[in-house]
């Protein structure tokens, strides 16, 4: 650790950086007993959602939730990530004004624990940025002391152009201290979302400070929100710069050292190549990464029709170690990356999925290049509805075709992470659009838990129909070891319209066959002997190895069956 603080800050720096840090983990150690090492397995589900996703008159928001879980979900899920539940200003929970406090129309940090007890709890660490209205914030216009240096002051006749964008607001934003001096502060994300300055040893240890306090209530991954951007360089691209790289080594041998039951998560929404160098050595960075390719990849393979980019795409996925995986999702609180696409996809092809998105009712979210132009960033809509037939109106497969999605995202190698509005199959949201003017309210739905049980409880609606088949499949999908995130993985080549993984481990080998069309086919599985049987483990039919019939948009996870006539 001190070794990684001198490489950030110098020697002298860096010494000083370890005598806080040490001094805080002492007084962390002595009140939490070290447990073994973080891990995952194939039982390992996660739910992602908001606290206060789900409402009911007069009751705190995490206690609704946790009636939900419990009667619902059963043993569905393993991991649930809570979004933001701080007190905050703006972005949904993501402009934090209290670091250390759970909103109090949530509930409490005694529910956090609860639910805690119960599942494996993931919250953010949102360490790139703090709230512009936050205690902390109105300290450094003040000049409080351990403020001063909270935020990056920049001459505005300072170049900027090489900063990589991740939105297209202005990157600067002025405020006026209260000695009466106008300053230019560096803000990535929105002008009340204050990026941190970590050359201060002040904010550092406040971040440690609170990722330590995350893990006291019962925290096991902790999520380091926008972490690619976290340390700023002029002249350069300030985006996975190697002092951020250094950053997330630094939170890691903190939690080998005091908590290593807890797992690090970082979320990049960058190209692939950029989004793995997180996994570091295999021992050092981030145990889990976001697969960020894989919701805008599987969207294109089956809008088209055509699983062959997304094949060549699986091919090359790989881990830099065993303590390393994916966490595999296709929505989240957020959009749908684009960027993930750059380097796999032509523009041609991104802009035809913009089309889609639009025609669908989603938005198209851009951000600014170096070269003054704007490409799509993010793709604003449900999955749900992404995932329609634009040119049917009532599109017959929109069901089975999303249903197809996420029956491919839970046999990916590493965890699987659900949505919850993904879950419940929810359309739109363009009400509370118009409510906010932002573009990423479409996925984020404030939804009545009564209403939502009423409906779960009628087999008739999309809901239900969504609900219980999804369920059904992560009920099988927890059950097989050959899907451990561990376990191996083969891409095989049979039909420009299948997408075929075979996973296997010493116990079991796993054929996925998923159908990206709206045809029917008939497969023969030459990697099989001919007289071998396999059983659907979703479906429960049985097929021979030359001939595989399959519907439109179907989805088979096939286990050999040998020696059966």
């Amino acid at each position: 650790m001190r070794s990684i603080l001198q490489n950030i800050y110098g020697k002298q720096k860096g010494d000083l950086a370890f005598s806080r840090i040490t001094t805080t983990l002492d007084m962390f150690s002595e009140k939490h007993t070290v447990r073994k090492a973080a891990t995952f397995s194939q039982s390992d589900v996660i739910l992602i959602t908001y606290a206060d996703t789900l409402l009911r008159n007069g009751a705190p928001s995490l206690q609704t939730l946790d009636q939900f879980l419990d009667r619902h979900l059963g043993e569905l899920f393993s991991g649930l990530h809570l979004l933001p539940i701080f007190p905050y200003s703006s972005d949904d929970g993501f402009s934090v004004t209290d670091f250390f406090a759970v909103r109090p129309d949530l509930g409490s940090w005694a529910d956090i624990r609860s639910i805690g007890n119960r599942f494996r709890l993931m919250i953010d660490l949102v360490a790139n940025h703090v709230s512009a209205e936050s205690p902390w914030f109105r300290s450094y216009l003040a000049g409080e002391s351990g403020f001063q240096d909270l935020a990056i002051e920049i001459d505005p006749e300072t170049d900027l152009t090489a900063v990589t964008r991740p939105r297209s607001l202005p990157l600067l934003t002025v405020f006026k201290k209260d000695s009466g001096r106008r300053v230019h502060l560096w803000t990535s994300f929105s002008a009340d979302q204050i990026d941190f300055n970590y050359r201060s040893l002040d904010v550092l240890e406040s971040m440690v400070r609170a990722m330590l306090f995350y893990i006291s209530q019962g925290v096991k991954i902790i999520r380091l929100d926008a972490i690619a951007y976290l340390w700023k360089e002029i002249g350069t691209a300030c985006i996975h710069l190697p002092q951020t790289h250094d950053m997330v080594r630094l939170f890691r041998r903190i939690l080998d050292m005091v908590a290593p039951q807890v797992a690090l998560v970082t979320e990049t929404n960058v190209p692939h190549d950029e989004n793995i160098r997180y996994f570091g050595n295999g021992h050092d960075e981030a145990q889990m990464v976001y697969n960020f390719t894989l919701p805008p990849l599987l969207l294109h393979g089956l809008a088209t029709g055509d699983a062959r980019v997304l094949s060549e795409w699986v091919m090359t996925l790989s881990k830099s170690s065993p303590e390393t995986t994916y966490l595999n999702f296709t929505a989240s609180h957020d959009g749908i990356g684009v960027r993930p696409l750059e380097g796999i996809l032509p523009p041609s092809e991104i802009d035809r999925l913009a089309d889609r998105v639009c025609r669908n009712g989603g938005h198209i979210s851009a951000r600014p290049c170096t070269d003054g132009s704007k490409r799509p960033y993010e793709f604003n809509i449900t999955y749900f509805d992404a995932l329609k037939n634009p040119a049917v109106a009532n599109d017959p497969f929109h069901v089975a075709r999303f249903l197809a999605s996420q029956a491919v995202a839970l046999v990916m190698p590493g965890v699987p992470a659900v949505y919850i509005h993904s879950l419940l199959g929810s359309h739109n949201w363009t009400a509370g659009v118009a409510a906010t003017g932002q573009a990423r309210t479409i996925n984020r739905e404030k939804l009545s838990a009564d209403t939502i049980a009423a409906e779960l409880a009628n087999p008739r609606t999309l809901r239900s129909r969504v609900f219980y088949a999804y369920g059904d499949m992560i009920g099988v999908r927890v059950r097989q070891p050959a899907f451990h995130p561990g376990a191996g993985m083969q891409v095989h080549h049979l039909d420009g319209r299948v997408l075929v993984i075979e996973r296997f481990c010493r116990d079991q080998t796993l054929f996925t066959l998923a159908n990206l069309s709206a045809g029917k086919l008939t497969l023969t599985l030459p990697m099989m002997e001919k007289s071998l049987f396999l059983t659907d483990l979703l479906g429960g039919g049985r097929f021979k190895a030359e001939a595989v019939s399959m519907s439109p948009y179907e989805v088979l996870w096939l286990e050999p069956i040998p020696n059966i006539s």
